[in-house]
């Protein structure tokens, strides 16, 4: 089984950039089709912001993080990025990973069925 951990959070001013990790203890490349990132504020769902297919590296986006965030897996497929510039107030919420082992059908939706426990960014103004 698959096991998240995410890292990297914290304060930034606006305009600033944070790199969030996820480590992906048990990782496997024949289990998993597609690892993403998410995010929620408080009394709001969770939503997506970027998924990378496994294997392939496609890559999707969110509409509003498209063009200052970056999805990336590093070579040894362990560790899932997230590259974040350009941040904004509204950027802040809890940062969460994910993987889907089920099935590909999952990976344009928000349902992922393995979760790390997030980490908080919080962008000043």
């Amino acid at each position: 089984q698959v096991q998240l951990v995410e890292s990297g959070g914290g304060s930034v001013q606006t305009g600033g950039s944070l790199r969030l990790s996820c480590t992906t203890n048990g990782y496997s490349g024949f289990n998993t089709y597609c690892l993403g990132w998410f995010r929620q504020t408080p009394g709001k769902e969770r939503q997506k912001i970027a998924h990378i297919s496994v294997p392939g590296g496609s890559t999707s986006y969110a509409d509003s993080v498209k063009g200052r965030f970056t999805i990336t897996q590093d070579n040894g497929k362990s560790t899932l990025f997230l590259q974040m510039n350009n941040l904004k107030p509204e950027d802040t919420a809890m940062y969460f990973c994910a993987a889907e082992t089920r099935t590909t059908r999952y990976c344009y939706t928000n349902d992922y069925n393995v979760w790390g426990q997030g980490t908080q960014v919080t962008v000043l103004s």
